[in-house]
């Protein structure tokens, strides 16, 4: 237990500081105490299990030999290197993944979950965030070079998706809603439209496919929203919460994130860069 007693130790100092008040320091110090219960399970256990997805290539997905592999996979695996203990992939759904954390079939959820207000209530989301998706284009290469470039074309979009409005209201640009994935994507291929407006992971995954070439993302993404690990929700504040938050930091700066861009063979995006470029030249996270 020396590594759990050192951990709680340095989130402990971490937590205060020497301009934070005496209730504030006492509430830091119990959130600490209360949060090393998955911290001491996971040690004792020597295993720690984490819930990913399992069809989400290039984050994680089933190779050939049936074993998981992706973004996601390669960090669960430096979080349990970090404690030293072995890794244990449970494959979870968008639908099944806060539950499997609730009933403590798993310890950690790095499975493409956005972090939202709502999930807030149930899952402890560590902060920052390790990745980040929006709305964005899958164009020809050539065909569309800014988002200007939209206006009077057509373009295709998944029906019911909430951001579809922004390409007529913004952009000035002719919607074409299919009812699936699969038919947006080849009227693109056939010409009914000059781009594809949808998800930047899923645009992403489509070209690490090596299914769309001559096919790019030109343009940046008009949104991001933030994609949280999740912890139990005691644990947030606690020494686990803590912990991975630090490594998540670490990542960002180090350019751990970026590599792993490169590694699955993803277009870089702006976001992750911004993260890296902030984190290099701003190392106040280290003393809040």
């Amino acid at each position: 237990m020396k590594l759990l007693s050192t951990i709680i130790t340095s989130v402990a100092v971490a937590c205060g500081s020497l301009a934070a008040t005496a209730p504030a320091f006492a509430q830091e110090t119990e959130a600490v105490q209360q949060g090393t219960e998955t911290l001491g399970e996971i040690l004792n256990r020597g295993v720690l299990r984490v819930g990913v997805l399992g069809a989400f290539k290039p984050w994680a997905f089933r190779a050939e030999d049936g074993s998981l592999q992706g973004i996601e996979v390669d960090l669960a695996q430096r979080v349990a290197d970090t404690l030293g203990v072995d890794l244990e992939l449970v494959e979870v759904s968008s639908a099944n993944r806060m539950q499997f954390l609730e009933q403590k079939r798993i310890d950690l959820i790095i499975g493409g979950m956005y972090d939202r207000p709502d999930r807030r209530e149930l899952v402890g989301i560590v902060e920052p965030a390790y990745w980040a998706s929006g709305p964005t284009l899958l164009a020809r290469e050539g065909a569309i070079t800014s988002w200007e470039d939209v206006k009077g074309k057509p373009i295709c979009a998944k029906q019911g998706v909430v951001y579809n409005q922004l390409i007529e209201t913004q952009f000035g640009g002719r919607l074409l809603a299919f009812g699936g994935n699969t038919e947006g994507k080849e009227a693109l291929r056939s010409g009914k439209c000059v781009a594809w407006f949808y998800d930047d992971s899923s645009i992403a995954a489509d070209l690490a496919s090596g299914q769309w070439e001559g096919f790019a993302m030109p343009v940046d993404t008009l949104f991001v929203n933030p994609w949280g690990a999740g912890v139990p929700l005691a644990e947030r504040d606690g020494a686990f919460g803590k912990m991975l938050s630090g490594l998540i930091y670490g990542w960002h700066e180090d350019g751990t994130l970026i590599e792993l861009e490169k590694k699955y063979g993803i277009q870089p995006t702006k976001w992750l860069a911004d993260m890296h470029e902030k984190l290099v030249y701003d190392r106040s996270y280290l003393t809040e």
